[in-house]
């Protein structure tokens, strides 16, 4: 008797995260449809897990980057990795606002537009157009001074500002990598026990997913089962194509360059897709990717680089939501904007798309903060208003199909650089495409286990020897 190969085990659906997820989200579809009175009342739940994330994301991210760059010992190959991150976003943001920019174009789903917002949307929509003034501080200067520069070390954790938490964390990594190695190995070390301090606080928190995406799946139909004005529902019919073909077209053809599938990428992280269609927030799966992707195959250090620096530079959704938000605004008042126009509209949102990370809402206030940005008769402030009042109905909707390409763009951005980079471990990425389970045992030691009686029978399972 020989004793075979020992495969990692399977584990039972209703142990895995995602299954409770799908329950929650089913509950939350019915309980909208039968009382979607009721239902409004529990969007709190969602919106208290986003604020639970939201605790955690800022210091996520300072110590992945820190430990990312300062882990490699040098700055020049830092610096490097850098530079190509930055270079790819740049180019999948033109991408992206190019085709929300086509797909408005070519389908006009503000054509036609007839109806009114009420005055709760209008009222709402002042609010955010309130908001994207403040955003709104002047160009170039005024993204340096308002967003991406601190103003203490401390505010930007208080004010969970991600890019001025990048920021201190490239400055803090920069200083260590600049340590004797003896010094640097220590506080590396150090950071990294706090990180793993904070993603336990992530597996408390995530219990909670299924029950976000009850109240928020449950809101959601109450608010919008009923039926909308037939250009709102082409606007997110539009949308929602447009982001299925940036992932599937775009991204599928990056993807085969580099030398992997995309609808495998999309299998290895269903779990985490599933927990955004509840939360519509990317950053609710944020550390759970850094764990997957550097399990998967990609470096400790490209992975702690590319995937914080993406939530907040590389958001490919909300640059579609912009561009075709922005242009159903001037069709729903039946103008039009000449193409030379729209280009200088698509030109400035490269600048005011960064930054405007994956939380509900945020690409609202971000859309508003453009129009104000580009000024100009189609875009005053009564025409902003109004245009947010006939979209902020929807947005929770749209919000979902933002945060999905956001995320499975950043994770495609990682395997790519990391690959450009020459640090893909690409069997390992082969064999954890083809069979998802590989990444389990990673998942379980920084997320958390599954219930007690799986681990006793996968325990009593490997105890037992294979013959054959």
């Amino acid at each position: 008797m020989t004793t075979a190969t020992a495969s990692p085990p399977r584990k039972r659906f209703y142990t895995q995260l995602w299954f409770w997820v799908l329950i929650g989200i089913a509950l939350g579809i019915v309980f909208g449809l039968v009382a979607p009175e009721p239902a409004k009342g529990v969007k709190w739940l969602a919106d208290g897990f986003i604020q639970m994330i939201k605790v955690i994301v800022a210091p996520v991210i300072f110590c992945t980057v820190v430990v990312g760059i300062a882990s490699i010992g040098n700055l020049a190959r830092a610096g490097g990795l850098a530079l190509r991150a930055l270079f790819y976003f740049l180019v999948a943001t033109v991408v992206a606002l190019t085709i929300g920019l086509l797909a408005a174009n070519i389908f006009a789903p503000g054509s036609g537009f007839t109806g009114q917002p009420s005055a709760s949307a209008l009222a709402s929509a002042a609010k955010q157009v309130e908001g994207g003034a403040s955003a709104d501080q002047g160009g170039i200067t005024g993204f340096l001074l308002g967003d991406l520069l601190p103003t203490s070390f401390l505010g930007p954790f208080v004010e969970n500002e991600v890019l001025r938490v990048l920021v201190l964390a490239i400055l803090t990594a920069c200083s260590v990598s600049l340590m004797a190695a003896p010094l640097r190995t220590r506080i590396v070390g150090s950071i990294e026990t706090i990180a793993k301090v904070i993603f336990g606080i992530i597996k408390l928190i995530m219990w909670a997913a299924p029950v976000a995406a009850f109240g928020g799946m449950a809101y959601t139909v109450a608010q919008f089962g009923a039926g909308s004005l037939t250009n709102l529902v082409k606007l997110m019919g539009v949308f929602w194509g447009t982001c299925a073909f940036f992932v599937i077209a775009v991204l599928g053809l990056v993807s085969w360059w580099a030398g992997f599938n995309i609808f495998k990428v999309i299998r290895l992280i269903k779990d985490e897709l599933l927990i955004i269609v509840g939360t519509s927030s990317s950053e609710s799966v944020l550390p759970r990717l850094l764990t997957k992707l550097e399990a998967a195959g990609a470096s400790k250090q490209t992975v702690g680089m590319v995937i914080p620096t993406g939530y907040s530079f590389n958001l490919d959704g909300t640059c579609i939501y912009l561009t075709l938000g922005a242009l159903f605004i001037i069709q729903a008042g039946n103008e039009s904007l000449p193409i030379a126009l729209q280009i200088g509209l698509a030109l400035l949102m490269v600048l005011t798309s960064k930054g405007a990370a994956g939380i509900t809402g945020a690409g609202l206030v971000t859309l508003a903060a453009s129009l104000q940005a580009f000024g100009g008769e189609f875009f005053s402030a009564e025409a902003i208003a109004v245009g947010i009042a006939l979209i902020i109905g929807i947005d929770r909707v749209m919000s979902e199909g933002r945060a999905l390409t956001n995320c499975i763009g950043n994770v495609v951005a990682t395997l790519v650089i990391a690959r450009w980079q020459g640090e893909l471990d690409r069997d390992r990425l082969k064999a954890v495409l083809d069979d998802p389970s590989l990444v389990n045992e990673a998942m379980e030691l920084e997320h958390g286990r599954r219930d007690e009686k799986a681990a006793e029978d996968e325990s009593a399972e490997k105890r037992e020897p294979a013959t054959v």
